[in-house]
């Protein structure tokens, strides 16, 4: 049954077990830093479109400090990312190295740039209709959960969508230094010991995942655009 398989990736009948365990790692990754990074990010993404001047909940110390912070992390590349987060994460998490040392830097990687996306997303609600809420009565928390996130619900599976890409990539790039995953798995087998099925298999895995995930949000976004 898996003939053709190991005819096209010879290497992975002995590396089978290593490739499982790696991609093990990835989704651990994907699950606890994705998950924690989705909810960080429309919380920060909220927070930006309530607390800027003019919005309802009006905080310009609070936008300022946000809006300056996601803008410094996100101009410090990835890889430096990681480097500078060591001592953060040995402090949370533990250790600074392996799946769970590169939570943190996950998390610090994605929620900046997914936030950026959320206030874009809610920035796009007809401010009529925000202040039509307010006029009826309804609390800031009424306007956030019923107008910003039940209006944006399309715009937020889209940009979860782009986000996700960027984050499985920088798994791999994670991975490419210590964290495991299947970035890991490319770097020691398909670069290092020179076995270019095992890269070209990795690509199709994670070109798979992506396609999976886009398949399910393209479905939300027909169900809830409207």
């Amino acid at each position: 049954m898996f003939d053709w398989i190991y005819f096209l990736a010879p290497n992975l009948k002995q590396l089978g077990g290593e490739l499982l365990t790696c991609l093990g790692q990835t989704f651990t990754m994907i699950g606890v830093s994705g998950i924690l990074s989705w909810i960080l990010g429309i919380l920060v993404g909220v927070l930006l479109v309530t607390c800027r001047p003019g919005g309802i909940l009006e905080n310009r110390p609070l936008f300022t400090i946000f809006d300056r912070g996601i803008d410094i992390i996100r101009s410090i590349p990835f890889i430096i990312l990681i480097v500078l987060l060591i001592p953060l994460s040995r402090f949370l998490v533990g250790t600074g190295s392996g799946v769970t040392g590169s939570f943190v830097a996950l998390v610090f990687g994605t929620v900046p740039f997914f936030a950026r996306q959320i206030e874009s997303v809610l920035s796009e609600i007809d401010h009529g209709l925000v202040e039509a809420s307010a006029a009826m009565g309804f609390s800031p928390r009424q306007i956030i959960f019923g107008v910003y996130l039940r209006e944006s619900i399309p715009g937020i599976t889209r940009v979860t969508m782009i986000t996700f890409v960027s984050f499985v990539g920088i798994t791999a790039i994670a991975g490419a230094i210590g964290a495991g995953g299947i970035g890991d798995f490319a770097i020691r087998y398909g670069y290092q010991m020179g076995y270019r099925d095992m890269i070209w298999l990795t690509v199709l895995i994670i070109l798979a995942i992506i396609s999976i995930f886009q398949f399910f949000g393209n479905m939300i976004i027909r169900r809830t655009t409207h």
